[in-house]
């Protein structure tokens, strides 16, 4: 990032200055950047955890308020997300080798019969930011692929999304399928689009409706922690 026309040394910027910095340049979406800081830091001791929440969580936390309240828009949302992945393939296999405490792991894909991608795509990459595990699995998702997502993976979260008012019936099958095979309350259902809403998504037995990419990671933060919280063992005297 440019500083009166001189280019700023991140290495000059003591610890504070430099999460501080690297938000600024989420909300800017320079990748580059990104990745220099999230080496600096590791330089000087960080743990991979600290710099993902402190860093890189905490500056897509205020990219995904400033969406929300429509001060962002989808394009500046997209380059924060693509700056946050640069720095996230850096951190991933250092988080995964420290066993870093995780957010929680999410499969999410379009159902069938709808190609619509972009909102989905935004949900996904949000979802990173916020440090949740996405597995994409991209579009027109019949049962059988959710099924075979599910089992490969063992998310906490099943995300759906749908675009077409004919499309948006799917998602009751593929929660049927789940009821019907025992798995319904194995997995947190998500499920956004444009089309829908709060009294569809209960109709069809969701968890709960995502407006937009912003009130998904809220949402799901929410219901990962209670989830946690129910599971539990009971303090023991």
């Amino acid at each position: 990032m440019a500083d009166n026309g001189q280019d700023l040394d991140l290495n000059a910027l003591s610890d504070d200055d430099l999460v501080q910095q690297m938000h600024e340049d989420l909300y800017d979406g320079l990748a580059e950047e990104i990745e220099q800081g999230t080496h600096i830091l590791l330089g000087r001791k960080w743990t991979p955890y600290d710099v993902l929440t402190k860093a890189l969580v905490e500056g897509m936390r205020i990219v995904g308020i400033d969406f929300r309240d429509g001060i962002l828009f989808v394009p500046e949302v997209l380059l924060a997300a693509n700056a946050m992945k640069a720095g996230m393939a850096i951190l991933r296999p250092l988080l995964a080798e420290t066993g870093a405490p995780r957010m929680g792991k999410m499969v999410i894909g379009t159902v069938k019969g709808d190609i619509h991608d972009i909102g989905k795509n935004l949900v996904a990459m949000m979802m990173e930011g916020a440090g949740f595990d996405v597995i994409n699995i991209g579009i027109n998702n019949d049962v059988d692929k959710y099924l075979g997502a599910l089992e490969e993976h063992q998310p906490d979260i099943l995300g759906m999304s749908a675009l077409l008012t004919t499309t948006m019936p799917y998602m009751k099958v593929v929660i049927d399928t789940l009821k019907q095979k025992g798995l319904r309350d194995d997995y947190i259902v998500l499920v956004g689009g444009a089309p829908l809403n709060e009294a569809f998504a209960e109709a069809i037995g969701a968890d709960a409706y995502c407006r937009d990419a912003a009130v998904a990671v809220e949402t799901a933060k929410q219901m990962i922690a209670e989830r946690w919280r129910s599971n539990q063992p009971p303090a023991t005297a």
